[in-house]
């Protein structure tokens, strides 16, 4: 019978620090920007990176992991611009 410890590639830590790494290789991601706007990001990707903890991709193309109140900042003017034109 085997372990996850006889086999570390299936999951756990090694699978999220795969993970981080590659989110940390994506050119996409700008640290600092998004905390001086708020974004918009469909709702059920907001829910999914709450209870998953992986980021989110708002209209704009950002990359970003949410944790702070968007209220409190000004509308990201691309991610507003694009939705305006969708609707």
């Amino acid at each position: 019978m085997s372990t996850p410890l006889d086999r570390p590639d299936d999951g756990g830590v090694a699978t999220l620090d795969r993970e981080l790494e590659e989110l940390l290789r994506e050119k996409n991601i700008e640290p600092g920007d998004h905390e001086r706007f708020s974004h918009y990001v469909k709702k059920d990707k907001i829910l999914e990176s709450a209870l998953t903890g992986k980021p989110v991709r708002a209209l704009c193309g950002k990359k970003w992991t949410p944790g702070r109140d968007p209220e409190k900042f000004p509308i990201c003017p691309t991610c507003k611009e694009i939705y305006e034109s969708m609707i």
